[in-house]
């Protein structure tokens, strides 16, 4: 049973106890991290929020019931204590920020007592994901999460003071919306009031914020929820929380500009990180190219070469092959790596057929000039002479080669420098490498769809230079569009939006929609799109994927409170879940077995 608090008030948090409080009476309350007991002298490390603070207690002080009472004491039991401050005889300890004091208690309430818990509650569990997210409000005790929480909730309010003094407006968007159809998986909510009628959570608020342009609010913000049906990744959860904001009459620069001293802003206040201006910008065909990603880990070297006219009409069929077929052959260098033994190579090999590759082909240069190659038979030493200096390639160099259509060899090249980077220990894990990523392709082909998808979604803006191209070569089409990218994750992105009934019209063609369908889909931002609406553009970051990087976490769900799991669901809350009949007879919907 636990005792009431009633007439006590905490004075302190744990760590806001300090040695400027020697000899004065303080009250602080939290949980029992651990006790010790002496015989004559019981100790606990007391927790709250802010961190450990030791307690002692003597009969002398506390009473014969009151040392009795913390001789009872288990950890996670939730205490009161009265009690002076001391500093400490011996034993400091220099970890703690409370390290050289201590606190005699002179009273003492047990306000709730604790089973003991089923995993410790301590830095750096190594208990399993399942048991920690089955018991997460156990888990949210652990002083790094609990670090991970209060740096979103600074991250949060430090963007809002910034935005704010930028003239930014907070604004809230709908949550029951109207469902689209581009873009990832709507959850969707049925509707009671109107049977067989369904609202969708937002994927984002894209459309109700360019509503906001054409209202005349210039510049809003929002902090946003949103919602996804999607598979889940270390950086994905079906809830998320995103930084929203769209700007009227601007261009790609202003955007940028706001943004990029933004970040500054937030990294500097937040974690003490200078970052340098301008951040770099770099075209979304020059980050392929080099590094096989439009979000490219700029931390370390090891850049894709393209070498298929150095192999053009060469004996090996798998690189003609793939020229033949539109496509490239590209290579990386893992310099001084032409060692490995053949079975890493075996390993590579499999990783990069996980990423779409029909198989990898490698050329070691020994120490003494020799190559070592899966594919030296079939090019004369010329040949090999060529590639090798065309690669930049020392002895004691390993050199990789994909040959397939351009997308897939991106893909594999570009995934396996990043696992070459992090197994041989070239990425530096406290350097913050921010880029921009710039002109994007406005369409992609789908062969799911058969059809062009909008690579961000239909109201970007093509650059102006690129748009008679929209009818003869789609594909070749710019958008105004970026992404600003941090060591390789996609933080957030963005563009100019289309504010002319023509280009948006022709859009919506070159999508495959007909002028119903468009209406049907977009009816609401099409009508008001014939009142006056400004040029505008906007920007939206991930602000989960962003503290998880300030943090170092190497999950997402390290930076949410209560997170889902890979199949999305809640292990503590146990959701999703089945509901009444009665709910679903209001609602006009039958559960039907799938097959």
């Amino acid at each position: 049973m636990g005792e009431s608090m009633q007439g006590l008030h905490r004075t302190h948090r744990c760590t806001e106890v300090s040695e400027q409080n020697i000899g004065e009476t303080v009250t602080v309350m939290g949980w029992v991290q651990k006790r010790r007991n002496l015989g004559s002298l019981i100790f606990i490390d007391l927790r709250d929020r802010s961190g450990l603070l030791q307690i002692v207690f003597d009969e002398e002080h506390v009473g014969a019931a009151g040392f009795e009472k913390a001789g009872t004491l288990r950890s996670e039991y939730v205490v009161a204590v009265v009690g002076s401050v001391r500093k400490r005889d011996a034993a400091v300890n220099v970890q703690l920020k409370t390290g050289g004091i201590e606190v005699l208690a002179a009273e003492l309430r047990i306000l709730s007592e604790s089973e003991t818990p089923p995993f410790p509650i301590e830095e750096n569990s190594q208990t399993k994901d399942e048991i920690r997210l089955k018991y997460r409000y156990l888990d949210l005790r652990r002083p790094d999460l609990q670090r991970n929480l209060m740096m979103k909730s600074k991250v949060t309010g430090l963007i809002r003071s910034f935005m704010e003094k930028e003239g930014f407006l907070e604004i809230e968007t709908p949550i029951l919306q109207k469902s689209t159809p581009e873009g990832a998986r709507d959850y969707l909510v049925p509707s009671r009031v109107h049977p067989g009628q369904f609202y969708a959570l937002p994927q984002s608020p894209q459309l109700f914020k360019q509503l906001l342009m054409c209202a005349g609010y210039d510049r809003y913000i929002q902090i946003a929820r949103c919602f996804r049906d999607e598979d889940l990744r270390a950086d994905r959860q079906p809830e998320f929380t995103q930084v929203d904001m769209e700007m009227a009459f601007v261009d790609v620069d202003d955007v940028l500009d706001v943004n990029e001293r933004l970040l500054q802003y937030v990294f500097k206040e937040a974690i003490g990180v200078d970052i340098r201006l301008p951040l770099p910008r770099m075209p979304w065909r020059e980050a392929m190219d080099r590094f096989g990603s439009d979000k490219p880990d700029t931390r370390f070297g090891m850049e894709l070469v393209d070498v298929s006219d150095t192999v053009k009409g060469c004996g090996f069929g798998v690189f003609t092959g793939a020229l033949e077929n539109g496509g490239s052959v590209r290579g990386i260098n893992a310099a001084g790596q032409a060692g490995m033994p053949r079975k890493k190579i075996d390993k590579l090999v499999e990783f990069a057929k996980g990423y779409g590759a029909k198989g990898l082909a490698y050329l070691c240069v020994n120490e003494d000039g020799t190559y070592k190659s899966s594919f030296a038979k079939f090019m004369t030493g010329d040949e090999l002479k060529r590639l090798v200096e065309k690669m930049d390639a020392k002895p004691g160099d390993l050199l990789l080669f994909a040959a397939d259509k351009n997308k897939i060899v991106w893909n594999v090249l570009g995934a396996l420098r990043l696992e070459l980077g992090r197994e041989l220990g070239l990425i530096d894990e406290n350097r913050y490498d921010f880029l921009w990523v710039t002109e994007f392709p406005l369409l992609e082909w789908s062969d799911e769809e058969n059809r062009y998808m909008a690579m961000h979604h239909p109201f970007t803006m093509p650059m102006e230079e690129d748009w008679d191209k929209i009818d003869t070569a789609p594909g070749e089409v710019r958008a105004k569009a970026y992404d600003i990218v941090l060591n390789g994750t996609e933080l957030g992105g963005g563009s100019v939006r289309i504010h002319r009934n023509d280009i948006q019209e022709k859009m919506f063609e070159a999508l495959g929609f007909t002028k119903e369908k468009a209406r049907e889909n977009f009816g609401f931002l099409l009508n008001a799109f014939q009142y006056g609406v400004p040029p505008h553009a906007g920007l939206a970051y991930g602000l989960d994927r962003m503290v998880m990087h300030m943090v170092h976490a190497d999950s997402i769900r390290d930076v949410i409170a209560f997170p889902k799991v890979k199949d999305a669901s809640d292990l503590m809350a146990q959701a999703p879940d089945t509901v009444d009949e009665k709910q679903l007879e209001e609602l006009g919907i039958a559960v039907t077995e799938q097959n």
